[in-house]
């Protein structure tokens, strides 16, 4: 089966790779020759992914996936959500955004947060959107040099370590994006 991975986040072109099958054959955005930065204009995870995916794959006709993920933190009232990797302003820089956001829970005792994934999958036969959630944590510092983004600042639930401590197989096994490639995979098994 050849896909259409939506990203041009490298980090993330890396965890889907090693979640999805082998078996399947995986195209990149500059493969397929789009642009690597797809519009992101919705106020939701799903319209964000649907739209990337409904994106691509009115020019290749390939069968899609986009994902569209996010950190929420409930002190701040579920920010920064959908504007994630632009929080700290329009170069989506990761440093800048972890700086900005424990700058603004300096003093919060409140730090809990969930990151949220919204894979959507688009082919001839229609559109589909699967949602993974992991609940955790934000510490008070960076911790760990794995993944990517808000890694080394999230502690899930269910470990002692951030994601950015954990190596990938552990962190795919528990994460967000993982959980939501899962319910993908089976639904693409069934068909």
């Amino acid at each position: 089966m050849r896909l259409l991975l939506c990203t041009g986040n490298p980090g993330k072109l890396a965890e889907l790779r090693k979640l999805l099958p082998s078996g399947m054959e995986l195209l990149t955005l500059q493969g397929a020759g789009l642009p690597t930065d797809l519009p992101e204009t919705g106020h939701t995870f799903a319209e964000n992914a649907l739209q990337k995916a409904r994106f691509a794959f009115a020019r290749t006709g390939l069968p899609c996936i986009a994902d569209d993920s996010g950190l929420e933190v409930q002190a701040l009232n579920g920010a920064p959500g959908v504007d994630t990797a632009f929080y700290a302003g329009p170069q989506k820089n990761d440093r800048a955004n972890m700086a900005k956001l424990l700058h603004e829970l300096e003093g919060t005792a409140d730090r809990r947060a969930r990151f949220r994934t919204v894979i959507a999958y688009v082919d001839s036969g229609g559109e589909h959107v699967f949602e993974g959630e992991v609940r955790g944590t934000i510490t008070t510092e960076l911790r760990g040099t794995n993944g990517f983004g808000y890694d080394p600042v999230f502690l899930p639930e269910m470990s002692d370590l951030t994601f950015a401590e954990l190596d990938n197989v552990h962190k795919n096994a528990i994460s967000h994006r993982g959980h939501a490639v899962w319910k993908l995979v089976r639904f693409l098994a069934e068909r």
